[in-house]
């Protein structure tokens, strides 16, 4: 193997991805109308605790491309090194019709209710990663350990979402019409890695890796408006909340490199 090499490669990665400590909240609120005069008739709002969503870890193979560096320190079988790396993991995990408390009042009278959701879906799309290591070369190859910065496109969808409200013994669909939401943001996170490699001759070489990568808790908001026409009263509102979480990575990778 060279002393030094700056080196491209491609290849795959087995993917396990956990989807921790998702949650969705919602807020809503409306105002009533007179449906022929236009007169308000009353204000509110609801709202409740975040809901937290137990959501199935996934599986995936995942393309990947590397560029990287790597050079021995003088005299020494000891070397440092480093790779950016790019992972399209698009895995993703779905929460099906669930419930989200609603505690408000309508005007003077308090009451409960429920938002309905059909589902809710997070997705990590793209990975992002620059690992500095520190190895040590035998005669076909090295080890090396690293830890570095993740950059993650993280993407959550809400589809069919309903606000109702139990007034008076009454089940009153508020917003009436599904409403629906997406978020897509790049979150920030750390990664973890185990790897060696083998050379084949002089240019080309083998590279096997363990990672595991965390991104941040992040938060995503979403809001929007809603008219509901009854031939009595009509209900406008806004619905309102934001969801949360973080995606744990852990893969297996393996690529084929040409060191220049």
């Amino acid at each position: 193997m060279p002393d030094s090499a700056l080196y491209i490669g491609f290849g795959a990665s087995a993917n396990s991805v956990d989807f921790n400590d998702q949650d969705i909240q919602a807020t809503g609120i409306s105002d009533t109308y007179d449906t022929t005069s236009g007169a308000l008739l009353a204000s509110g709002s609801a709202g409740g605790p975040a809901v937290d969503l137990s959501m199935d870890s996934q599986s995936s193979l995942s393309p990947a491309l590397q560029l990287g560096y790597f050079q021995h320190f003088d005299n020494s079988q000891w070397l440092w090194g480093a790779k950016f790396s790019y992972t399209y993991l698009s895995t993703s995990s779905t929460t099906k019709n669930f419930l989200i408390p609603q505690y408000g009042a309508f005007g003077t009278t308090a009451f409960t209710g429920n938002a309905v959701v059909h589902s809710f879906e997070t997705e990590i799309k793209h990975q992002i990663s620059l690992v500095p290591y520190i190895g040590h070369s035998f005669a076909n190859g090295f080890v090396y350990a690293g830890a570095g910065p993740t950059l993650s496109q993280i993407n959550t969808e809400i589809d069919g979402l309903i606000g109702f409200a139990d007034i008076n013994g009454t089940r009153t669909d508020i917003s009436v019409q599904p409403t629906n939401f997406s978020s897509s943001q790049w979150s920030h996170g750390g990664i973890g890695t185990l790897g060696g490699t083998y050379f084949l001759d002089s240019s080309w070489f083998l590279d096997f890796s363990y990672n595991y990568a965390v991104t941040e808790n992040r938060t995503a908001r979403y809001s929007e408006p809603f008219t509901n026409p009854t031939p009595t009263k009509t209900y406008t509102g806004t619905l309102i909340g934001s969801t949360s979480g973080s995606v744990t990575t852990q893969s297996v990778a393996l690529s084929i490199n040409k060191a220049f």
